[in-house]
């Protein structure tokens, strides 16, 4: 792991992917509002590293939300990105994520499935018990890995990757992820961020297929600190 000179940690970098931890409040990929996003960042570090003329290929493989941090993998090549888009299609990349929540859990290990519907004008999903027309099913895993004085570290894995899928079930369950205010925490981050981290991430390489493993570590603050 090391850090480029606009502080992005690159976790692993080879002729075909670069993987990145992600900070809170950086874009994956560009939007409406202008903010230059993760992606040109990356690209302007393999531009100088490299020596490379003319435009630097780079695919964005995935994306996390904006208020959140952790792993992101980019492809360097257009077969990486192909092969990578396919992995996830097949649900064959594996990934683990950490997140901070408020009031204790109802259990400390649950697998929780909703049914999500999106809200386009707000950007919001909604989770249901029941299926309902135009609903997309959502799973997850979770286990309790620490619990604080108000708050319980929870380590998630999907079966499904939904629209905020899951800042919207543990919402449901009542267990907001801290900070998200979108979905029922009472109180933002100072940072803007929300507590959910983007921690693990393993799949086949798709070029070399060897198994890649990479963790992410998780931003600097008093919580996080004592996970």
């Amino acid at each position: 792991m090391h850090t480029t000179k606009d502080n992005i940690q690159i976790l692993y970098e080879d002729n075909h992917l670069i993987i990145v931890n992600k900070r809170v409040g950086d874009l994956v990929q560009g939007d409406k509002t202008g903010d230059k996003p993760l992606n040109e960042i990356v690209k302007s570090y393999i531009k100088e590293k490299y020596h490379k003329p003319g435009e630097v290929y780079l695919g964005v493989v995935h994306r996390l939300d904006r208020p959140t941090s952790g792993v992101v993998i980019f492809a360097r090549t257009s077969k990486a990105l192909s092969r990578l888009n396919e992995a996830f299609r097949e649900k064959e990349i594996q990934k683990t994520y950490w997140a901070i929540v408020k009031n204790p859990v109802p259990k400390d290990k649950d697998k929780l499935t909703h049914y999500l519907i999106k809200n386009q004008k707000n950007n919001k999903s909604t989770a249901y018990t029941a299926e309902l027309h135009g609903s997309k099913k959502a799973i997850l895993h979770y286990k309790v890995l620490k619990k604080f004085d108000n708050y319980s570290l929870l380590e998630i894995d999907l079966e499904t990757g939904r629209h905020h899928q899951i800042r919207v079930q543990l919402s449901k369950i009542g267990c907001s992820v801290k900070g998200d205010l979108k979905y029922g925490f009472n109180r933002s981050n100072k940072n803007g961020g929300i507590h959910l981290h983007a921690r693990k991430i393993k799949f086949i390489h798709p070029v070399s297929k060897e198994m890649i493993k990479i963790e992410a570590p998780t931003p600097a603050d008093v919580l996080w600190d004592g996970c």
